[in-house]
């Protein structure tokens, strides 16, 4: 039975967010605690944990002013939820007495919270009396000031030494809907019309890309459904045109999409010609992915499943001429999206990550063929995943040439480090693109 979300007890939707963010902190991603969330209370949830974790740093700094030994995990984690959507009023979901009162009750009603009940109850009371003093208190800590932790701070100030407060300031902010016109199936202005008579606002955005004034759930965009149009970030539409403009193959081009799940840029490469591409995936539950989001489109794709760096358990030894390298990577230019990504990562997954960032294209590059292209590309703005591991990969290749590249772009500003002057200024994510060519021997 569906469940109206004005019908759900707040206190319910404060307990289910306080579960989510518990589960956050042990290290479970934010999609997946979602999914354990009743689906009634989702869209609630979902909206209330963005908050909460855009609010975290905060959060937590008030609550050691309230109280520096921590209460046990599930207290602790409802205590902070309640700070984080109250403690700036003009920001808060609902009026902030309201927030209080009902993260009390959330706290009497669970057998995990209610022995702390009173505790919350105190550390809240204080709070409303306090606000303004408590608050100036913690203004001095930058974890709080700027919701990021110590070290994801002090690296964005090393390495964006004139924009850090930018990126930092930018990640806190909601992320647009963007999406992508599947040309194969309708035209740019076709689609905008569509929007326009369905009483939706949009501006265009790049070649195909379309920025919904509003976001929607998905299942509500019109032609969704029938392929007509995919959800992609304004910066990931660049990946495809950016590897095949220009390129030409004696005979229809071969392309290896390497780390290809979910399978919007596979799409986007099948979208603009003709060629053959290969979704590689090294994950099985992930390539079905690709394979819905090709039925979806109407394309195909060769989905196969397999280890990027492990070529002999999958390559045919056939040459390809582009190559796109969607690499793992932190996901720093991605936190408005997915908050919980700056709360889960650690400063050692740095170095590991660019190790697998390096190794992809030590191993990818001998898959190329002379005159081909491969595309470097991750979700992130931090220099060690970025330039500096194009600059690695350049220094041990002598055949490889980095072409015309848009290089680091930053979350909201489309403010980017490279050559390119056509550059879209949108509101995207935070990317990094490098291409490579090549040489003939």
């Amino acid at each position: 039975m569906n469940v109206s979300e004005a019908s759900i007890p707040l206190w319910r939707q404060l307990q289910a967010t306080a579960g989510m963010l518990q589960s956050i902190r042990g290290g479970v991603s934010g999609t997946a605690a979602l999914e354990r969330v009743a689906p009634e209370l989702r869209p609630g949830v979902q909206a209330l944990i963005f908050h909460v974790l855009r609010s975290l740093g905060r959060a937590q700094a008030l609550r050691q002013q309230l109280a520096p030994r921590r209460a046990p995990p599930p207290a602790d984690a409802l205590l902070c939820t309640a700070l984080a959507l109250a403690w700036q009023e003009q920001d808060a979901p609902y009026e902030v007495f309201t927030l209080v009162n009902q993260a009390v009750e959330a706290a009497k009603r669970s057998p995990d919270t209610r022995q702390q009940a009173s505790f919350i109850n105190a550390c809240l009371r204080r709070f409303l009396r306090e606000r303004e003093t408590l608050v100036a208190a913690t203004d001095a800590d930058p974890v709080a000031r700027w919701n990021h932790p110590t070290w994801w701070i002090e690296r964005l100030r090393k390495d964006w030494p004139d924009r850090w407060q930018q990126i930092l300031a930018a990640n806190n902010r909601h992320a647009p809907m963007s999406l992508r016109v599947n040309t194969r199936r309708t035209s740019v202005a076709a689609y905008l019309q569509m929007l326009a008579d369905a009483g939706l606002s949009a501006v265009l955005e790049g070649p195909v890309g379309i920025e919904l004034e509003r976001p929607r759930p998905v299942p509500e965009i019109p032609g969704f459904a029938d392929g007509l149009v995919s959800v992609q970030d304004g910066a990931a539409q660049l990946a495809a045109p950016l590897l095949l403009t220009g390129l030409v193959a004696p005979d229809a081009l071969r392309v290896l999409d390497a780390c290809a799940a979910p399978g919007g840029k596979t799409a986007h490469l099948l979208e603009m010609g003709d060629g053959r591409v290969t979704a590689l995936e090294i994950d099985p539950q992930r390539a079905q992915r690709i394979h819905q989001t090709m039925r979806r489109l109407g394309l195909q794709a060769e989905v196969v499943v397999g280890d990027a760096a492990n070529p002999a358990s999958w390559w045919d030894g056939r040459l390809f001429d582009a190559i796109l390298l969607d690499a793992p990577c932190s996901a720093s230019g991605i936190v408005r999206r997915h908050p919980d990504v700056r709360w889960l990562r650690r400063e050692t997954d740095i170095a590991q990550l660019g190790a697998i960032q390096a190794r992809l294209l030590k191993v990818l590059w001998a898959l190329l063929r002379p005159g081909g292209r491969l595309l470097y590309c991750t979700c992130s703005v931090f220099k060690a995943e970025g330039q500096d591991q194009a600059q690695t990969f350049l220094a041990h290749n002598t055949d490889a040439v980095l072409l015309p590249s848009p290089g680091h772009l930053m979350p909201g500003t489309g403010a980017n480090e490279g050559a390119v002057p056509d550059n879209p200024n949108g509101d995207h994510d935070g990317f990094y693109f490098a291409l490579f060519e090549k040489r003939a021997a």
